[in-house]
């Protein structure tokens, strides 16, 4: 009898579910988006109950389009939005607030009021994060601290936290199991990834009660069930990761020094460093990759805030662009930039640079630029900016990158992929399979039933297109030096004080 494993990827826009035989292939998918809420400027905000019947719905739809029904599902493995908080009635599995999404930055107050009394050290050392609007922890206290009662039904053990991983989990299993996994709570800002444990230090500074806290489990392992009553059966969830871990256990980057960029909103890249977590003295992130059989992996992460959603801006802000897609047919129409660098710095700059402050800035422009030009400069930064964190894990690491996989939406874009392989000086690798988040949760959940071992995984790995360097090492250093004084220029300007 053939197997097939269920993944559900929820994410920031849409949640996915995709349906792989027991070869790790796709035979059905189905996506569906959610409403985004931005109730004042800087929040942003989902309604749980909403996520919840758009995965139900994605359920269903893809069953349907593969010509199964769910008696026909061996596994479950789920990987998630990270770092979006929600706190829920356990009674009655009713959301107290809406959930308080990654992007959100309506706790940068309380954020800075921490750093400013010097807890930003203590808080490293322990998570390996930095205190941000970003992580869940601040969230966590904003939902204890303005939603009414929130405190009191804490006190009585009636309440729950968990990130996304989580709510489907207690949904699936009506209630049965609130656990999440180590890669997940790595991100939350008050789990511990030296001790493996909720830090008991942490959650007193930020008055945060244990008792809300789910159970941290592997990352692969039958960890819970679905209810028969809510889905028609009761099917093992054995793989739980966060959607950056996913992708690069999806990405088969088992090997210390092993790389992953997903090109998506942002760009996140995450390096495997094996057993031995790696610090970083310069922005990156030293976080848990996963657990499998009760062993912790821990990879080095640098975070760009904007990549795709630049070229988004491009269509529907500008409208220089009908779609996505056109961005390359434009850039390829221009024989170099013209001198122009584009710092997409909306939201501020994440890894190395962490300034919040800082702004969208255009350098470098004439009269003889076209549109093209400025379709162009905006890929050339998604690379610029993937360079910038490359630089610095290869230095953190003393690990020198030979190759890069690639996936997300605009890796799809040859002329992106192109440039990146020419700014990084290395071959790039994007795979057959291009959904790797919700395949590294089936890998994960197919593991988890015994169904693969890491080995069999490696050798699905399949290559859709290599891309290699093409560019002498003049006008490779030209250009990034260009683009260094471009964002020194944009850093200037958001330095107010010192003007």
């Amino acid at each position: 009898m053939k197997k097939h494993i269920l993944a559900i990827d929820q994410g920031t826009t849409s949640s996915r579910v995709i349906i792989f035989n027991d070869e790790g292939k796709v035979i059905a998918f189905q996506a569906k988006e959610f409403k985004q809420y931005f109730p004042k400027p800087g929040y942003v905000l989902h309604d749980p109950e909403e996520i919840w019947e758009s995965v139900l719905f994605c359920m269903e739809k893809a069953l349907l389009k593969a010509k199964l029904n769910i008696s026909n599902i061996d596994a479950i493995g789920i990987t998630n939005q990270r770092e979006t908080t929600l706190i829920w009635d356990k009674e009655s599995s009713k959301p107290l607030h809406k959930a308080i999404v990654w992007q959100s930055s309506q706790t940068k107050e309380y954020c800075d009021e921490l750093i400013n009394a010097g807890y930003q050290e203590k808080f490293k050392s322990k998570t390996g994060l930095l205190i941000n609007p970003y992580f869940s922890a601040s969230k966590i206290k904003w939902l204890l601290d303005n939603v009414k009662n929130a405190r009191e039904l804490a006190s009585k053990n009636q309440l729950a936290f968990g990130t996304i991983d989580s709510w489907l989990i207690w949904k699936l299993s009506n209630g049965d199991y609130h656990i999440t996994d180590y890669s997940n709570a790595s991100r939350t800002l008050i789990y511990n990834i030296y001790d493996l444990k909720w830090d008991e230090e942490l959650l007193e500074i930020l008055d945060i009660p244990n008792n809300i806290l789910p159970n941290v489990v592997d990352s692969s392992g039958i960890n819970a069930y679905t209810d028969e009553k809510v889905i028609g059966k009761k099917i093992p969830i054995s793989g739980i990761a966060g959607d950056q871990q996913a992708a690069l256990f999806g990405q088969t980057c088992f090997n210390i020094g092993d790389v992953k960029n997903t090109y998506g909103t942002g760009c996140f890249l995450l390096m495997n460093t094996g057993l031995e977590p790696k610090h970083s003295e310069n922005g990156l992130l030293t976080t848990i990759a996963w657990g499998v059989d009760g062993k912790i992996e821990y990879a080095l992460e640098g975070s760009i805030f904007v990549a795709g959603s630049a070229i988004q801006w491009l269509r529907d802000g500008l409208e220089i662009i009908h779609s996505a897609e056109e961005s390359e047919e434009l850039a390829r129409k221009t024989k170099n930039n013209l001198g122009v660098y584009f710092v997409p710095a909306f939201v501020g700059l994440g890894t190395p640079y962490w300034e919040e402050d800082a702004r969208g800035s255009f350098f470098g422009l004439t009269r003889g630029v076209s549109k093209n030009h400025i379709v162009r400069s905006a890929l050339e930064a998604i690379a610029y900016q993937t360079k910038d964190v490359v630089e610095l894990m290869e230095k953190e690491a003393h690990i020198k990158l030979s190759d890069l996989k690639v996936d997300g939406g605009a890796s799809k874009n040859d002329f992106l992929m192109e440039f990146q392989s020419d700014i990084l000086n290395c071959n790039i690798y994007r795979p057959l399979i291009n959904e790797t988040t919700a395949l590294g949760a089936c890998y994960l959940a197919g593991m988890g039933i015994g169904l693969w071992t890491k080995e069999e995984i490696k050798n699905k790995w399949m290559v859709d297109k290599k891309f290699t360097p093409n560019m002498t090492e003049n006008k490779r250093n030209e250009l990034y030096y260009n683009w260094k004084r471009a964002l020194k220029a944009c850093v200037a300007f958001a330095d107010k004080e010192n003007y």
